[in-house]
This record gives structure tokens, sequence and C-alpha cells, in this order.
């Protein structure tokens, strides 16, 4: 693959997202839901790709059509499906790079209850997921027992979470595991961003919150997705002189160092286990381990770093949040661009249970347990994240700026507070990457057991200590 066929698919993946900026500003009914420029640049290429357009015209003239890969050479679709597993460990590295690492202390006082309500609802995507695969779609429909994983890592994960576990789907011997994912994840995003603007007006209608009064007198500016001039936040502080060195490139470079020390985690991990318990066992689960949650520590571990010997403080949040805020959009546009609807076709009644099996879980959990686990302004608090559950952290965010928009129930601080708690494990952290080599290994009954009795502790500590403060 040259650069120019590279330099070229990021050429035409920036037009689709100003195709799908233009249309969210134009019509209503993308506005009306909130839905990203993204998802709708996303879906725009999967119309003109090989799986809709391209498969309209060989049905009318036939394998050799001009236009059989629709309008997207194979070599860019080619270069479009690497994207997603290189971007998604630019974000996992971004996560806590430039922000203030607060103590435990301090989380668990302020975010504990989410990180609870959190955790519960990301253990039960598990509970359900395997629970569904092992009752009805391995015996009914021969699906692979990997796809007891799905609901968690397409709706908690999100798009960046699926692409980021292709290759170990593809080497455990479930392919078809990865569009899958990507299928649900976007499943999730859009009706995550539906159902959270229905609960929102729901909330507002019975009460449930406390300073909502009616998403639908947003500016207009607002709706359409445009700050209006006077409002306009920076962009980022410029921390060093651009003669000596690029801000935007310093902060690139940081993040490759991240990358580089998630790496070298992830090696270490692989050679620890190569002469211990995979040596006594024949078992291996890090060899099939993406680089991207390690490189989340590493993004950890660096800004520890940077919090005691950086006195100049070079590294600004807002700065690091463009770059992964660019990732996440060319993430999300590539994966969609390249989903495979034949494989959804394939497996049509086991995707529909399972993107049902995670949408009421998702909604059961924020309205029965959510006012009952996170004791003050739960409504403004558990709809971010029942947002984020449903396959984006920004879907949440941007949930909780409509409920709070400003943040008078600290419902944002205690949202990122949270992600300290949860991001590491679980929604594309270790376990949400280790999930599909452990049902490989040990089966789907045993991790099972394991996330019933960990969702089960999350809930009882919600229930029982957070919800009776």
């Amino acid at each position: 693959m040259s650069a120019e066929i590279v330099g070229f698919s990021i050429i035409l993946i920036g037009i689709l997202l100003l195709l799908g900026k233009w249309i969210r500003v134009k019509f209503s009914i993308f506005q009306k839901y909130f839905l990203p420029s993204s998802i709708i640049a996303g879906f725009i290429a999967l119309l003109l790709g090989p799986e809709v357009l391209g498969k309209i015209f060989i049905l009318f003239q036939g394998e050799e059509t001009f236009l059989s890969d629709g309008l997207f050479p194979e070599n860019v679709l080619d270069s479009w499906s690497t994207f997603p597993s290189l971007l998604i460990t630019v974000i996992f590295a971004s996560l806590f790079l430039g922000k203030r690492i607060p103590s435990l202390k301090e989380i668990w006082f302020t975010a504990g209850p989410q990180v609870s309500f959190g955790q519960t609802i990301a253990w039960g995507q598990y509970v359900f997921g395997l629970l569904l695969t092992l009752l009805v779609l391995t015996p009914f429909f021969g699906l692979n027992p990997m796809a007891g994983a799905l609901i968690e890592i397409g709706f908690e994960g999100g798009h960046g979470t699926s692409a980021g576990l292709e290759e170990t789907f593809v080497e455990l011997g479930f392919a078809d595991g990865a569009d899958l994912a990507i299928g649900l994840a976007t499943v999730g995003v859009v009706s995550g961003v539906v159902i959270g603007i229905i609960l929102i007006n729901w909330g507002v209608r019975k009460n449930k919150t406390n300073i909502l009064t009616d998403p639908n007198d947003l500016p207009e500016n607002k709706l359409r997705g445009i700050i209006e001039q006077g409002e306009r936040p920076s962009a980022g502080k410029i921390t060093t002189s651009p003669e000596s060195i690029e801000p935007l490139a310093l902060h690139i470079a940081v993040l490759g160092v991240a990358i580089l020390i998630g790496k070298g985690l992830l090696e270490g991990l692989i050679f620890l286990e190569s002469i211990t318990w995979g040596a006594w066992t024949d078992t291996e689960i890090m060899t099939y381990l993406p680089l991207f949650p390690l490189a989340m520590v590493g993004g950890v571990l660096l800004q520890l770093f940077i919090n005691k010997f950086d006195t100049f403080r070079l590294v600004d949040r807002q700065i690091i949040l463009r770059v992964q805020g660019f990732a996440l959009d060319f993430l999300i546009v590539s994966a969609i661009a390249t989903l495979s609807l034949t494989v959804i076709g394939n497996h049509l009644v086991p995707f529909l249970l399972l993107a049902l099996t995670g949408i009421v879980w998702n909604v059961a959990a924020f309205i029965l347990l959510a006012p009952r686990m996170i004791p003050n302004n739960w409504f403004e608090r558990g709809i971010g994240d029942f947002g984020q559950s449903m396959g984006m952290t920004a879907a949440g965010l941007m949930l909780i700026r409509i409920a709070d928009s400003k943040g008078e129930t600290k419902s944002l601080e205690a949202f990122g507070y949270k992600q300290l708690m949860f991001e590491p494990m679980v929604g594309g952290g270790l376990f949400t990457a280790a999930s599909v080599p452990l049902i490989y290994q040990f089966g789907p009954i045993p991790v099972f057991i394991f996330c019933l009795v960990i969702m089960l502790g999350w809930l009882g500590l919600g229930l029982f200590y957070f919800g009776k403060k």
C-alpha cells in the first residue's frame, strides 16, 4: 500500500466528513437526534461502497461492472480497513494525558456511585450476552460462543474497540465477530443518541430532572452543532514557541511515547506469560491482547511522570483532546465504511437479538438502577453512563451537556473521574480486550460465572452502600 493511496484515503474521509457536517446543518432530523457528522459520513461511505452501491451494480450488470466496488477503489477500502486499529491506540493513549490524576480517595467520594453504576452495566452486558449465547445463539444458530462478548465490545467498547479487536477475532477463528461488533457499535451509537434524547424528554415530563426544563428550547445553532461566535472556547494553549517546536507536533510526540510505553508493557506481558502460566498450562491470553488498552496504561504512567517532572506544564489537555477527536472521527468513518453487511446478513437474527438484548438491559438499568444507586442528581449523572454504555463516551458527554448544560450538578466532573476506575478494565480496557481470548481458552460458562459475580458485587455496592447515602 503506497503512501499516495494512504494520503488519498485520508482526503476522501475528510470530504465525507464535510458532507456529513453539511447534512447535519441542513436537515433537522439529524439535528433533532444530535447524530455526529462522523456517523452520517460513515453511512454515506457505506452506501456508496461495495456493500450497497457495488452490490446494486453487480445485480444489474454482473461481476465485471466498473462500479462493482462502488465509488471507492479497492486499494482505498484496504487502506481504510487499517485505520481503526491504528487510531484506537491513539485514542486510548490520550485518555488521561494532560489531566491531573486524582487520588483514589478523591475519585471514590466524587464518582463512586457512577463507578458502581457504570461497572454494573458493563458486566451486565457480558452476563446477558453470554446467557443469550449459551441458551439461544450457539444451540439454535450455531454461532461461536465468543459472540457472548459482542454486546460489551460493541456497545460499551464502541467502534474503536470493535475494530481494534479485529485481528484477535481472526486469530481465534471468529472473523465474523469483528463485523458483528462494529455493526453493534453502530446500532448502539445511533440508538443511544436517539433513546437518550427520548429519555431526557421523558425525564422532563416526569420531573426526574433537576436542571433541564425543555431540551427542545435549545438554540438553532446548538442543534446544528455550531458554537456561537461569542461563545467559542479556546482549542488549546500554545505551550511552546512554534519556531522551536510546533505545539501540535509536541503533543503528537508525547502520544507516541505513551504508545511506545504501552507496546513495551504488552511485549513484557507476552514474555512473562511465555515463561510462566503459558508454559505451564499451554494457555495463551496476552498473545491475543491488542495494544490499545496497554497504550492507555502507558498514557497514565507517562502523565504521572509529567506531573512530577514537567515544571513547565508543556502538555495541554485541550490540544490532546483535539488530536483524540480527530482520531475518533476518522476511526468512525473508516470503520462504518468498511463494515461487511454480508456478514451481518448471514447472522441477521443473532445480530438483532444481541442488539435488542443490549438496548433493553441498558435502558432498564438506567430507569430502574440509576435512581437507586446514585443518591444525588441521578438523572443528570446517570444519563452520561447510559450514553457511554451504548457505544461512545462522546455520546455520554453530549447527553450530560443537554441535561446539565451549566454544570450545576457536577455530573461532568464525576463522569470524568469515573473513567479512571472504569476504562482500565471495561469499555475497551484490559478485560474487554481479554474477554474473547478468555472465552476461547476456558469456554463461555466459567467466564459467565465470573462476570455474574463481578456484576452482583458492583450492584450490591451501588444499592446498599452508595444508594443508602
